[in-house]
Parts: C-alpha cells; sequence; structure tokens
C-alpha cells in the first residue's frame, strides 16, 4: 500500500515537472513572438519594412497552444497575419525578419513579404493575402493527406472576418462529406479590418458554423495558452482517428489595428486596456508558473534571451543584401 501510494506521489510530481516544463517553453514562445512583433513594428515605422504589415501583438497564445497539440509532419496555414504562426511552426526569426525587410536572406528570397512566406521544412504553407483563400487550400491539404492515407492533419487558420466568406462554407462541406483531416481554427479577435463580429455576422457562436455539415465545435479562451493546448489536442485526435474535420473558435484579441496603417479608432482605449490588465496571454502564463515555483531570475533570463534573439534577427535583416534583379525572373513558372 505504501508503495503504490509512492508511486502516486512520483506521478504526480512528474506529471507536474511536465506541465511546468511545457508551459515554461509556451511562455517564451510567446514571448519571442510579442518581442519579435514590437521590433517589426519598430522596423517598419522606420521604414524598413514596406507594403502591408500585420501585427499578431495579443493573440499569441492560440498559435503556441495549437503547435504544442500537433505533432512532426502535421500541417498549418494561414492568412496575413502570420509572423507569430511562422515562430511558432519553428522557422527562424532572422529569416523571417529578413523576408519582411524584402532581403535576399529572407524565407522567400525577399519577394513575399510580410504576407506571402512559405516553409518547406517546417509544413509551413503561408500566409494569404486573399480574406479565406487558405481555407480552401488548408482543405486540399487535408484532402492530400486523405488521398495518400497518412495520419497527417492540416491546421488551417482564419478570422471571423473570412469566417462567412463563400469558400469557407464550399471547404466546410467537402471536409464533411469526405472526411478529412483539417481542424479549422477561427481566431476571433473581434473585428474585420473595423468592423466589430456583433455588426457582421449573425452567427453569435462561430463554432456552430460548421453544424450544417456535421461538424462538430468548440469555443475556446484564446487567451490561455493551456486552454488551446487542450483543445487542440481533442481536435486533432478526433481527425487523427478518421473523423473528419473540427472547428474551433478561439476567443481571442488583438491589441494592434488591423494593420500598421489602422489607427483602431472603431474601439475605446478602455477596451484595449482592460484587455492587457485583465486577459493577457502572457501574463497569465507567467502567473501560473510563479504559482508553480518558478521563479523571477527563470523568467527574466527568458525575456533577456528572447531580447537578444530578436535583436539578432533584426541587425541578419538589416545586413542581408537585397535580391539581385534576376530574382524577377524566378519562381514565377515551373516547367512541365
Amino acid at each position: 500500500m505504501a508503495q503504490a501510494a509512492g508511486r502516486s506521489r512520483r506521478g504526480k510530481k512528474q506529471e507536474a515537472s511536465a506541465d511546468r516544463d511545457a508551459l515554461l517553453q509556451a511562455y517564451r514562445m510567446m514571448v519571442l513572438i510579442r518581442r519579435f512583433e514590437e521590433r517589426a513594428g519598430q522596423l517598419y515605422g522606420m521604414g524598413l519594412i514596406g507594403g502591408f504589415c500585420h501585427l499578431y501583438i495579443g493573440q499569441e497564445a492560440v498559435v503556441v497552444g495549437m503547435k504544442m497539440a500537433i505533432e512532426d509532419g502535421d500541417e498549418v496555414i494561414t492568412s496575413y497575419r502570420d509572423h507569430g504562426h511562422m515562430l511558432a511552426s519553428g522557422m527562424d526569426p532572422r529569416g523571417v525578419m529578413a523576408e519582411l525587410t524584402g532581403r535576399r536572406d529572407g524565407y522567400s528570397h525577399g519577394k513575399g513579404g510580410s504576407m506571402h512566406m512559405f516553409s518547406k521544412e517546417r509544413n509551413f504553407f503561408g500566409g494569404h493575402g486573399i480574406v479565406g483563400a487558405q481555407v480552401s487550400l488548408g482543405t486540399g491539404l487535408a484532402f492530400s493527406n486523405w488521398y495518400r492515407g497518412n495520419d497527417r492533419v492540416s491546421l488551417t487558420y482564419f478570422g471571423e472576418g473570412a469566417s462567412n466568406q463563400g469558400q469557407t462554407f464550399e471547404s466546410f462541406n467537402l471536409a464533411a462529406l469526405m472526411k478529412l483531416p483539417v481542424v479549422y481554427i477561427i481566431e476571433n479577435n473581434r473585428y474585420g479590418m473595423g468592423t466589430s463580429i456583433d455588426r457582421a455576422s449573425a452567427s453569435k457562436d462561430l463554432s456552430k458554423n460548421g453544424a450544417p455539415w456535421g461538424i462538430p465545435g468548440m469555443q475556446v479562451d484564446g487567451m490561455d495558452v493551456l486552454a488551446v493546448r487542450d483543445a487542440g489536442m481533442h481536435a486533432v485526435a478526433h481527425c487523427r482517428a478518421g473523423n473528419g474535420p473540427y472547428l474551433l473558435e478561439m476567443k481571442t484579441y488583438r491589441y494592434r489595428g488591423h494593420s500598421m496603417s489602422d489607427p483602431a479608432r472603431y474601439r475605446t482605449r478602455e477596451e484595449v486596456q482592460d484587455m492587457r490588465e485583465h486577459h493577457d496571454s502572457i501574463q497569465q502564463a507567467r502567473q501560473k508558473l510563479e504559482g508553480m515555483g518558478v521563479d523571477e531570475a527563470m523568467l527574466k533570463s527568458i525575456e533577456d534571451e528572447v531580447r537578444a534573439q530578436v535583436q539578432q534577427a533584426a541587425e541578419f535583416a538589416q545586413q542581408s543584401p537585397e535580391p539581385e534583379a534576376s530574382e524577377l525572373y524566378t519562381d514565377v513558372l515551373l516547367e512541365g
């Protein structure tokens, strides 16, 4: 009896230690994404990033929690607010920042910019500038996995603004009809560009948008990285078992405007401040880690390491040369 109790205590300690280590890794990645995005915003203001730039600040828990739920070989595809997805997928911050600044060492050799970079090695199939376009493509990735007979799962992210696009519902139909292994993830940050979801959608629970096709769904606190992980594990297991698609609505929030050119005057400062003070994903994770016995020194060391990593990425990007003019003629035609 005493031996059994001892094993039980050891098991609980090991489980607590595993949870602590997993949350520490998640915390570090969320801090990396936020500091990276803050630096990207600075470089944009300096004129070093051109075109559009959509920052992910505030939504970090969604991609980090979902990353914790998948395996190597599973695929990720998303919209134009994509830097966080790239970093969570394991892409090198230096290559991402170099692409943002249009440099030769970027993931798309300086030709894709903020919205169009990819990594075959990391199974990241891009950010996509056309609203909702990636939903069809992510469904296509799932079809490819179904056709090959493997057990890979496609994570297909889109915003609440794309949730009522026609191709989204067409994708739902095909995925449900063929039982494709795709997790649809709605990152509901409340505002499609400048329009509140309350004014744009008759559906008030987006997790039920797949119901006409029999797609199960779940609403998730997208500001809680562990809640995202747990929901993600459930959805991924559902798909991997051959049960067809699953829909997750992540209730999240972006602190910045829709893009760098958006002053976000359609919402109050009090609303943003309330989210920062009471719902911030990084602060929630920090408080949980402190409750698990992680001391201030360790958390500070993580912050310092991340800041140094982001600084290196920014320096690497600025030192990388611009693409040769001949690059205009590459990656535009595939010879049959």
